[in-house]
């Protein structure tokens, strides 16, 4: 064992950084969907409850919510989060300045770019899979409600 001499670091992989903070970033900005859709789709969560779950990040009139900016401003942070953590990793294991800042810029752009795309993603997913399966659901579950009350 060589107690005295350290290994060298490497410096961090951005394509992995990048997955990896831009994918919690884009979750955490559209959980509010796609957390009722994961739970209706499991059976622990009927329609009405998924709907009501939904709609409490929006507003009456089905615009977004104070619920849905905080998401949102929840995964900006998170994608900040990344590229500081990156940054200060890349600081320990790089001597190269040009080489650090252009890493850093595409460390950036990436996780901007796959942040955004999964979050639009995840939306559209989420807005097909309530109008599929969620809202018909919300529908009969109303009904039954209606037919037991007479």
């Amino acid at each position: 064992m060589n107690k005295g001499v350290s290994k060298p670091q490497e410096d961090p992989n951005i394509i992995k950084w990048a997955l990896k903070f831009a994918g919690s970033a884009g979750i955490a900005g559209i959980l509010c969907c796609v957390a009722p859709a994961v739970l209706f789709m499991f059976g622990l969560m009927g329609g009405i409850y998924a709907i009501s779950f939904a709609d409490f990040f929006y507003a009456d009139d089905g615009s977004i919510g104070l619920g849905s900016w905080i998401l949102r401003g929840l995964a900006l942070a998170i994608g900040l989060f990344g590229v500081y953590m990156f940054r200060k990793k890349q600081n320990q294991c790089s001597i190269n300045p040009k080489r650090k800042k252009k890493n850093l810029i595409l460390m950036t752009i990436i996780t901007l770019v796959l942040g955004v795309g999964i979050f639009l993603s995840l939306e559209k997913l989420s807005s097909w899979y309530f109008n599929e399966y969620v809202v018909p659901a919300q529908q009969e579950e109303f009904r039954i409600m209606d037919q037991n009350k007479k």
